[in-house]
């Protein structure tokens, strides 16, 4: 059903707005321009290109930002897109902790905070309210210009269903509800993607993967997980659960290397870390990579990895394998390398496989990648949904 609010498709009003949209998306993509060369992008007149810029100016999407030199004559005003209207929210939710930070349609640097969580008080209301206070404050920005929030969890996510699982990190969450809770509560269109698929969004947009046709990011940290991206679509399984291959029984030929490995998580997560860390005498991966035992640790870590990778090549035979999470980003090159070649010398499959690139903040920066569509959206919505005066073109 057509919004009430919507021009009829085919009306003046309908083509103003069509034509309105258009700019407003060209000032976001291409930055500050001229009436004249809206026009000329757009193929409309010069008096019609004015008129949509003084449209955009009353709703306060636009306004002028500076003067373009011109050969004869004054020079000619500058108009660049206003995000304010519309800003958005990023947050990677942690066990402890939270990162967060302001985004806009234009992709505008702000600062990114932590705020410590303590479990006994925690609450989806509680924790995105801490992180939209701090965010806001640190970017020096009015709260209530966020629309929108993305949100990274280590959690299981049935988008459709608005259910997580798997949700030992997130105390105070309920298992249904939490999308819709947040977005009465704040008013907020709200997103609540899995950590994993969210650093294999800022892989495929920013990182290693921009490349790929398909490819598997598995993340190595406290636990194990893998996202599977498919031309650019994150595969996330009917419950939200694709990737959760911590669960599955360690492979029979890792008894060789961990004969306490029961799964892939005790194989690849924090506790095989841990026992190959102690069995070297190192305090950490680092230290252990580049002590006197360092290709030892190589390659053990190579062939854990390479093992517990079997099932996702199996399945999925992916052209690319990126070696996310803390292991894999301090392993870098060197353990990509050793991996691809244990992979290769094991069975009949050969993917490409790299460490992550985006070793920052990953998951924050896929939530980010997200937010900044979301933010872009609303404010092309806020031109799609506004009707016009017909015969003075003022907003109403």
């Amino acid at each position: 059903m057509q919004d009430s609010n919507e021009p009829a498709p085919g009306t003046p009003g309908w083509l103003r707005s069509r034509n309105d949209a258009q700019a407003l998306a060209l000032l976001l993509d291409r930055g500050a321009l001229t009436r004249a060369e809206l026009g000329t992008l757009t193929g409309l007149s010069k008096p019609t290109a004015a008129q949509m810029v003084s449209r955009l100016e009353q709703l306060g999407l636009v306004g002028p930002v500076g003067e373009a030199p011109a050969r004869r004559g004054p020079a000619a005003i500058t108009y660049g897109a206003r995000v304010e209207r519309a800003r958005a929210l990023a947050v990677d939710l942690r066990e402890d902790a939270l990162e967060a930070t302001v985004v806009d349609a234009l992709d505008t640097d702000h600062p990114v905070v932590t705020v410590p969580l303590t479990a006994a008080d925690r609450s989806p209301q509680g924790d995105i309210q801490a992180a939209l206070t701090a965010a806001t404050a640190a970017a020096e920005v009015d709260p209530t210009s966020v629309r929108a929030v993305v949100i990274g969890v280590q959690a299981a996510v049935d988008v459709e269903g608005d259910v997580l699982s798997l949700t030992d990190t997130l105390p105070g969450w309920p298992l249904v509800g939490a999308r819709s809770t947040l977005a009465h509560e704040f008013g907020l269109r709200v997103v609540i993607d899995n950590d994993v698929n969210l650093a294999a969004v800022a892989e495929r947009q920013v990182g290693c993967a921009q490349d790929a046709g398909d490819f598997a990011l598995l993340w190595l940290g406290d636990g194990v997980g893998v996202a599977v991206d498919v031309a650019g679509t994150v595969h996330r399984g009917a419950s939200g659960r694709a990737g959760e291959i911590g669960y599955l029984s360690a492979p029979v030929a890792a008894a060789q290397i961990d004969p306490e490995a029961s799964d892939l998580t005790d194989l690849l997560g924090r506790n095989g870390l841990d026992r190959l860390l102690t069995r070297l005498g190192a305090p950490d991966l680092e230290a252990a990579l580049t002590g006197p035992d360092g290709q030892d640790a190589l390659d053990e870590l190579a062939t854990r990895i390479a093992l517990g990778t079997q099932s996702v090549l199996a399945v999925l035979d992916p052209q690319l394998v990126v070696l996310g999470g803390p292991t894999g980003l301090t392993g870098g090159q060197a353990l990509a390398q050793a991996v691809a070649a244990r992979i290769a010398a094991d069975s009949r499959w050969h993917p490409d496989v790299r460490p992550g690139a985006v070793t920052t903040h990953p998951v924050l920066v896929g939530a980010r990648r997200l937010a900044v569509g979301l933010a872009r959206e609303l404010l092309l919505d806020t031109v799609s949904t506004t009707s016009f005066d017909r015969t003075e073109g003022t907003a109403r």
